[in-house]
């Protein structure tokens, strides 16, 4: 069989009914060159999430497969990351398990794809009522797009309008991506490491992929005048927080510093694996080699993960690297600007005006790294 065009990753967890339709919706799928593949990339589900996917994949005639974990708190990233891993298509689109999707939406997806450009979109927001109307006559015909309501429509016209024009200005982090309606090039995807695994419990792993596909010179382009989809009703989630500024994940999303391919991502790093750069001339080698030998031996790339200055030396960080660790191997003052640019400093002498920035004593070298990883 030729490898498919496009992967499908549906995150689903214990809703079955809704991923039922969602399957059926796909199943509708007309005009897509190249064909598809799709993973149901589950959550821990115990109940019968997977038998109604084993029972969908003896009706189509594309591949479909079942993965999953053990349930440990909410996991999406791991979810997204295990999908593609099991995937062969060199494009992704991904999806949620409660969410349909009207009968173009994937070649639509598959027309707009482009390198180096991620496709983003949204979904119209169905009421109990509407949600509870659509059965599989309706997905097979795609009238069940007839309910969607008119503010649901003008909302998403908007948000696409705001996605031109975030960038049309050209903004350094907008427009946002959101999770049930993404298309990107694997390539890109494995640029970055893929979804951070260290975000567990609801919300901001999408937020974080954003901004590290920004970094790694990513953009972003709306699709949501071309498709979008439409998720199903279903009771408000206890372990969602009621505002996103109370989310479990944002302390971490706001972190100074960011790899842009994460530590915990596809691929789990160590420390000691980070590309690591040394810059400027640290006036002993020497002692460098004897207090910091896992400095030395660290690999080099271009660009590196970790800028390294260590003083007292010549030189200055020269921001060429997504995180800027400063040591100091004594009491020499430190100018300013260094302090301030450095995401974390390792040192065994305190300078008199503490930062606020993370300190690490000499032997913590790796523990440093991490922090600012």
């Amino acid at each position: 069989m030729p490898t498919p065009q496009i992967a499908l990753l549906v995150s689903s967890y214990e809703r079955p009914g809704h991923l039922q339709r969602c399957l059926l919706s796909i199943a509708c799928q007309q005009d897509v060159p190249g064909g598809f593949e799709v993973v149901v990339t589950d959550d821990g589900s115990t109940d019968e999430t997977e038998q109604v996917v084993k029972n969908f994949a003896k009706t189509v005639d594309f591949q479909v497969q079942f993965v999953t974990h053990p349930h440990n708190g909410f996991q999406l990233a791991r979810c997204r990351n295990n999908g593609v891993k099991a995937s062969q298509a060199p494009y992704l689109l991904f999806l949620d398990g409660d969410c349909l999707l009207p009968a173009d939406h994937v070649s639509w997806h598959v027309r707009e794809q482009r390198r180096h450009v991620v496709s983003a979109g949204d979904c119209c927001r169905l009421n109990q009522a509407t949600s509870e109307q659509i059965n599989d006559s309706n997905i097979r015909d795609g009238s069940f797009v007839n309910g969607t309501p008119r503010a649901e429509l003008r909302r998403m016209a908007r948000q696409h309008r705001k996605a031109v024009w975030y960038n049309l200005v050209h903004h350094k982090t907008k427009p946002k991506l959101i999770g049930n309606n993404i298309g990107i090039a694997r390539e890109d995807y494995e640029r970055i490491n893929g979804y951070d695994e260290r975000f567990v419990g609801w919300g901001c792993e999408d937020d974080d992929l954003r901004l590290r596909l920004r970094q790694a010179g990513i953009r972003i382009q709306s699709v949501m005048n071309r498709t979008f989809t439409y998720h199903l009703w279903h009771p408000y989630v206890p372990s969602a927080a009621l505002e996103w500024k109370a989310g479990p994940n944002v302390k971490y999303l706001q972190r100074k510093s960011r790899l842009t391919r994460c530590l915990s991502g596809m691929i789990h790093r160590n420390p000691e694996e980070l590309a690591t750069s040394l810059t400027g001339q640290p006036e002993s080698y020497g002692q460098v080699t004897e207090l910091l030998p896992q400095l030395t031996s660290q690999p080099t790339a271009e660009p590196p993960d970790v800028e390294v200055l260590v003083l007292p030396g010549t030189g200055q960080f020269t921001g060429r690297a997504d995180c800027q660790l400063l040591v100091v191997l004594d009491s020499t003052p430190v100018p300013a600007q260094q302090l301030r640019r450095a995401d974390a400093i390792v040192t065994d002498h305190l300078p008199p005006n503490p930062t606020g920035k993370p300190y690490f004593p000499l032997n913590q070298f790796q523990e440093a790294l991490r922090a600012v990883a």
